[in-house]
């Protein structure tokens, strides 16, 4: 760590990175505080002071945004269902993914993935106000 890095008391830029990468590699998994400072040979509660100094957020709710960004993406087609989308990212329940989902973003992941799929679908702008209420907006 350089001394610059070590008065500002934030993580060296190789051991963002690595724990990051880390992170995005295994948004599937529980990952633990214990777990992700063991990634960049750290002690629990200094690596959570340096990593929150780093990003401006502690790593938990780090790895919350990270599971809802991709699963953000994921939503944005019909490929996998909403329950698959929540266990893929990391939550153990669907119910727990649409509660944290709603708290971040404001809107359920029905409702993101129903208004994302109005979005890319070419020539239905003038229907997207047909969509509400009807069959098509609760069957996601």
């Amino acid at each position: 760590m350089t001394t610059a890095q070590a008065d500002h008391g934030t993580l060296p830029w190789t051991r963002l990175r690595r724990v990051t990468e880390h992170i995005q590699q295994n948004l599937d998994k529980d990952l633990t505080l214990g777990e992700l400072a063991a990634v960049v040979f750290m002690s629990p509660y200094h690596f959570a002071r340096l990593f929150k100094s780093s990003t401006g957020v502690p790593p938990h709710r780090f790895v919350v945004r990270q599971r809802v960004a991709r699963a953000r993406a994921c939503l944005a087609t019909e490929a996998l269902s909403i329950t698959q989308i929540s266990r893929m990212v990391g939550f153990r329940t669907p119910s727990h993914f649409t509660t944290v989902f709603r708290r971040l973003l404001g809107v359920t992941p029905g409702a993101y993935r129903a208004a994302a799929l109005r979005e890319n679908r070419p020539g239905l702008e003038g229907e997207r106000d047909g969509l509400r209420g009807g069959r098509d907006g609760a069957d996601f």
